[in-house]
C-alpha cells in the first residue's frame, strides 16, 4: 500500500520560514542609527563636540569623531605682573585640520549620550626668547563635523572660536 505523506508538516516550516526572511528587513530597520541632538563649544582652548545618538540598538559599539578645520595663534609674553606681549614679531598662527575619536556603547534604551574633546593644534616649532613665555592666545574652530563611523552618518555643527 502506497505511504501517503502528510503536505501539511511540509507547508508549515515553509510558511514560518518565509515569513522570517521577510521579517527580516523590518527587524534590522528597526535600529535606525540618528543624532537626537549634537552641538559644538569651547572647553577653553579645546573643541568639544557633545552628542545623543538613538537607534542603535541596545549594547551596540560605535566609533565617533569630531573634526574641524583649527587655527590657533600664540604669542610670547613677558613674565612680569602684567604679562603683556611685546611688540616684536614673535607671534604665530598654526592652521590645521584636527580631529579626535572615541568608542561608545549604547546602553538598554539604544541611546549614547557623550562628548569628544579635540585639543588645539599645537605651536609647532614657534618658541620665545629667554624671558618670556609661549601661550595659545586663542583658537578658532570652522566646519566642526561629528560623525558616526560605524553608521556612517555625519552632522555638520557650528564654528566656534575662543
Amino acid at each position: 500500500m502506497p505511504k501517503s505523506i502528510n503536505k501539511g508538516v511540509v507547508a508549515i516550516p515553509v510558511v514560518v520560514a518565509s515569513a522570517l526572511m521577510l521579517m527580516a528587513p523590518m527587524l534590522v530597520s528597526a535600529q535606525n542609527a540618528h543624532f537626537v541632538r549634537a552641538t559644538s563649544s569651547l572647553d577653553g582652548d579645546d573643541l568639544v563636540c557633545s552628542f545623543k545618538e538613538a537607534g542603535l540598538g541596545d549594547s551596540v559599539t560605535v566609533t565617533m569623531e569630531c573634526s574641524a578645520d583649527a587655527s590657533a595663534n600664540y604669542e610670547c609674553q613677558n613674565r612680569g605682573a602684567n604679562n603683556k606681549n611685546p611688540e616684536a614679531a614673535n607671534k604665530e598662527t598654526v592652521t590645521e585640520p584636527v580631529s579626535g575619536s572615541d568608542e561608545f556603547t549604547s546602553g538598554k534604551n539604544g541611546q549614547i549620550t557623550d562628548s569628544i574633546t579635540v585639543p588645539a593644534p599645537g605651536p609647532g616649532d614657534f618658541s620665545c626668547p629667554p624671558g618670556q613665555d609661549r601661550v595659545l592666545v586663542s583658537a578658532t574652530y570652522t566646519n566642526v563635523v561629528l560623525t558616526d563611523t560605524t553608521n556612517d552618518i555625519d552632522v555638520r555643527l557650528d564654528n566656534q572660536q575662543s
